[in-house]
């Protein structure tokens, strides 16, 4: 399939959904997006997702089609019916799933991006999935027979060493009335950081906030329940409900340290979303009632749903084996590649790396060091796992090209062989990332370029887990050249390290990583790579500028445009007349930069201009202060407030249908009142306009000033204009009424000076 999308779109559906989905949301945001994520439908069968991606506490998967994919006219019964159980698994999941056709994204652009916008928000808070890290590290702490004051002591103390030892995230077990309460919030405030109770019934909160005042800070604690929300204090006490329905009003990295009370919950989608969410540096489950029906360990739940330890805590700690890295550079230029914020032009790539010469020097490469060593080698595509595999058994080794388009028992036939050492060489490109583990691996050669940081860590996580007598593993980049811009990750880049040695320790423990250095120092190499190509004096400076780690940090243009009270034509205008200077400038092709800004220059610019800033905390507060200070020119800007708070839906949208409508209701009214309708020059005074030229006076006139501020939104495509989110949901009852109120007392004012 994906070679039909190929032939008819000139590039990949892939690359057709990341480049509207920059286009959408920015194009530093597409490095939240996973690709081919694997999953296991309810029959337990490997499943991939086209897209995958987590904003907020929803987990969303995004299919792309072509047009015959669900047409059971077209394609076999059992095509349609495997597709429909995908989809359902995927619901299953509690996964939110939406679906694309390519057809419809090569000829409707503009729909599949309002779509996003709709589907997703406007301005999404995107997490990375951390699903091919090790789970984080955690205990269990027994204290049913111990008496209370004993057992606090005892239980704060195995607190203490556990985050000693870098574990993120325990389980107190402790018999109803020994005071689980009173030794959560004194290790919270042993550990003093920011802390959030949560717990599922409204006596637990308010039991807990009173010891959270008694033992820390009456003033710190706050509540997050039902009608009281206090998300800004020190501590929150809150009902598991209340906070996973408004997770937008927190930050994942708000608090940390999470308390979850009743942890024998912690199942539950609602307890799942929350701690998919959050991201604290320490974690702790109540519980009196460690057996759960199903018989799953409470620890486990919490280990699978909380965050991930990074890697290098990982290993450092010993979850993970240290790495050594050797680069191998081709002769292969990608600086003429096109790319898109996350993913190189396929054809671009397939015509510069399938070549003779490239090929030969990773065949050659392991055929010399590590032809008896289990190696993965991670290739573009198919048909390059193909041409190393065929290569490397003309020389005599056994190896396999795998991936998912291959049988089943076909696939688990090579990777039982290659773990049991019988094949020594598998060259896969799709199907190793997720989804299979050999902690057997030692040696991974990174063959294909990418600019994915999640691509390249899925990879490198597939050859990091322990094994018996496995000291460390070896990791070979193959270094093409390239841009600063399209430059491909490697392990320097990935882990920010400047200075290569071949064969020096990249990750390990902090004693073998000193160790390692001395023995380079000393002009010596360890003895574990004797036979690699190494020369302990050999020294190369590594180039490691990202610019999407730079532009993170940053506002693009369309954030910069958002955050002040003037037109977007008129920051467009000064950047091009270079009166604002952009601080990173991004080119990603011939026609076409990425212009990003610091948070200083956008205030040095709203300073120089007397342009006022805004965010998410003031906009509904500026919006409220424009309506009551609304000028007016035509009696418009009050008619369509008051046709939106007529016919909006719960999210703040209404057809522009609607409004046209309401405004021609509205003035008809007058006209039939034997009042007059408008001035003399509007098309509602003289009557006998279309519905069309009504609809382009509104978002000419009244809409467009609203638009400038960020205050309101259409949807072309979809013939909607929405309220800013950020205003809509914070406007109370009494403020709409407010609004209603003054749109009326501007009107008779107006009215009366016509």
């Amino acid at each position: 399939m994906r070679a039909e999308y190929h032939a008819a779109s000139g590039s990949s559906a892939e690359d057709l959904f990341i480049e509207l989905f920059s286009d959408t949301f920015g194009a530093e945001k597409a490095g939240y997006l996973y690709t081919q994520y694997h999953f296991y439908d309810i029959y337990q069968n490997e499943r991939f997702a086209d897209f995958f991606l987590e904003s907020g506490g929803k987990r969303i998967a995004i299919e792309i089609d072509d047009e015959a994919s669900h047409n059971p006219t077209l394609v076999s019964r059992n095509k349609f019916y495997d597709d429909l159980l995908k989809q359902n698994s995927m619901i299953h999941l509690g996964w939110d799933v939406y679906r694309w056709a390519v057809r419809q994204m090569q000829i409707q652009p503009d729909t599949v991006c309002d779509e996003l916008r709709v589907f997703l928000g406007s301005c999404p808070e995107f997490h990375e999935i951390e699903d091919y890290l090790p789970m984080q590290r955690g205990s269990s702490i027994e204290g049913t027979d111990l008496e209370l004051k004993e057992h606090q002591k005892q239980a704060l103390a195995s607190l203490a060493v556990m985050r000693e030892k870098h574990e993120t995230i325990a389980l107190l077990y402790h018999a109803t009335g020994t005071g689980k309460t009173v030794t959560a919030v004194s290790d919270a405030k042993a550990f003093g950081k920011r802390t959030l109770f949560l717990a599922h019934t409204r006596e637990l909160v308010e039991q807990a906030a009173d010891t959270f005042r008694a033992l820390w800070h009456p003033e710190l604690v706050g509540i997050y329940m039902d009608t009281v929300k206090q998300p800004d204090s020190y501590i929150v006490c809150g009902s598991i409900q209340s906070v996973a329905l408004n997770l937008e009003q927190f930050h994942p990295e708000d608090f940390g340290y999470l308390i979850i009370d009743e942890a024998h919950h912690a199942s539950a989608e609602t307890y799942q979303k929350v701690l998919r969410y959050f991201r604290p540096a320490f974690t702790l489950g109540l519980t009196a009632t460690p057996e759960r029906a199903d018989d799953q360990n409470i620890l486990d739940i919490f280990k699978n749903t909380a965050h991930r330890l990074d890697i290098q805590t990982a290993v450092e700690i010993g979850e993970l084996v240290p790495v050594r890295c050797i680069r191998i550079h081709t002769n292969i230029d990608l600086t003429k590649v096109r790319f898109n914020s996350v993913q190189y032009n396929i054809r671009d790539l397939e015509s510069k790396i399938y070549v003779p010469e490239r090929n030969t020097l990773i065949v050659d490469t392991f055929m010399e060091y590590v032809s008896n060593k289990r190696t993965v080698i991670f290739c573009a595509s198919v048909k390059h796992a193909e041409q190393i595999a065929d290569m490397i058994r003309e020389r005599g080794v056994q190896a396999a090209a795998v991936s998912g388009s291959m049988k089943a028992s076909e696939r688990r036939e090579y990777l039982v062989k290659f773990q049991k050492g019988e094949i020594k060489a598998l060259c896969a490109c799709d199907l190793l990332n997720e989804g299979w583990d050999c902690p057997e691996t030692e040696v991974l050669f990174m063959a294909r370029p990418t600019m994915s940081k999640v691509l390249y860590t899925q990879q490198l996580g597939r050859g990091m887990r322990l094994s018996e007598g496995k000291e460390c593993l070896i990791v070979f980049d193959f270094v093409d050249n390239a841009s600063q811009y399209n430059m491909p990750y490697s392990m320097h880049r990935l882990f920010k390290l400047k200075d290569y040695k071949p064969g020096k320790l990249v990750l390990g423990k902090s004693k073998q990583m000193e160790a390692d250095a001395a023995l380079y120092a000393r002009g010596e190499k360890p003895d574990a790579i004797v036979d690699f190509p190494v020369s302990a004096t050999d020294y190369e400076a590594v180039d490691i500028f990202n610019w999407q780690e730079e532009a993170a940090g940053m506002l693009s243009q369309m954030d910069f445009i958002r955050r002040v009270d003037v037109q977007s034509e008129t920051v467009e205008k000064y950047i091009r007349e270079g009166k604002i200077i952009p601080d990173l400038i991004v080119p990603m092709s011939e026609y076409k930069q990425l212009k990003y800004f610091r948070e200083e220059t956008l205030e040095a610019a709203a300073k120089k201009y007397g342009w006022r800033l805004i965010d998410d905390s003031n906009r509904k507060d500026l919006f409220l202060e424009m309506v009551r200070q609304m000028d007016m020119s035509y009696s418009y800007k009050p008619v369509l407030l008051k046709a939106i708070l007529a016919h909006s839906d719960a999210k703040g949208r209404v057809k522009l249908d609607d409004i046209v409508a309401y405004f021609r209701d509205y003035y008809e009214a007058r006209r039939t009142a034997g009042l007059l309708p408008e001035k003399a020059n509007s098309i509602f005074a003289k009557g006998g306009y279309t519905d069309r030229e009504a609809q382009r006076n509104i978002l000419a006139n009244p809409f467009r000033r609203f638009e400038d501020m960020q205050m309101l939104r259409h949807t072309k495509t979809l013939g909607i204009i929405e309220v800013e989110p950020t205003v809509w949901k914070h406007l109370t009852a009494d403020e709409k009424a407010e609004i209603l109120r003054i749109c009326d007392e501007k009107l008779d004012a107006y009215f009366s000076r016509l």
